[in-house]
């Protein structure tokens, strides 16, 4: 499984990453979105919110997974070439987006701990970040669910950004991030 980028596509390790995480986001905002169906302190709302906690930790891990494999070597050369303001205007986007993966499982992990709750990931008790505070729980959730708006945002506009490059400017910038296709041969 290749760690380093080519010169016209990201590596395996990369593009591996990049759709386990999306795929991992949609989980996270599903549980949120999903939880309301199940009314306060029933067993379905509680394993659907400890869901939530684990895939958003699990994002927090593979972030710097990511990260590492990002510091590996160049990005693949996008063909034509960018104008220099979309190019400014994707690293803001790519560090906004790895900001907020890493910032919003710190705050719900904050916010548990506030509430006075261990979080558990997968089987293990983290240790709580700081002593019960409501008023700070309180606080920080508003934080969090503000983040979690803004993270709406930066998926949304990331995506169309690449349906964009793909579909109308007709460069490599989506092939890139793409999985190969395996040819078959007869």
């Amino acid at each position: 499984m290749p760690w380093t980028n080519s010169e016209s596509r990201y590596s395996t390790v990369s593009i591996l990453l990049h759709w386990l995480m999306l795929v991992l986001l949609i989980l996270v905002y599903a549980c949120i979105e999903l939880r309301g169906i199940f009314p306060k302190g029933s067993g379905g709302r509680t394993l659907i919110t400890e869901t939530h906690f684990m895939l958003g930790l699990t994002v927090f891990v593979l972030v710097w997974l990511r990260l590492f494999a990002r510091s590996l070597g160049p990005a693949p050369q996008i063909f034509p070439a960018s104008p220099h303001w979309q190019v400014t205007l994707a690293k803001v986007m790519h560090w906004a987006l790895y900001m907020f993966m890493i910032a919003m499982p710190i705050l719900g992990w904050l916010v548990t701990s506030a509430k006075g709750h261990q979080v558990m990931f997968y089987g293990f008790d983290l240790p709580m970040l700081v002593s019960e505070n409501k008023p700070f729980a309180r606080q920080v959730q508003g934080w969090h669910e503000l983040g979690g708006t803004i993270g709406y945002w930066l998926i949304g506009l990331h995506a169309l950004a690449g349906l964009y490059h793909h579909y109308v400017v007709g460069d490599n910038t989506l092939l890139r991030m793409m999985p190969k296709r395996v040819s078959r041969n007869s």
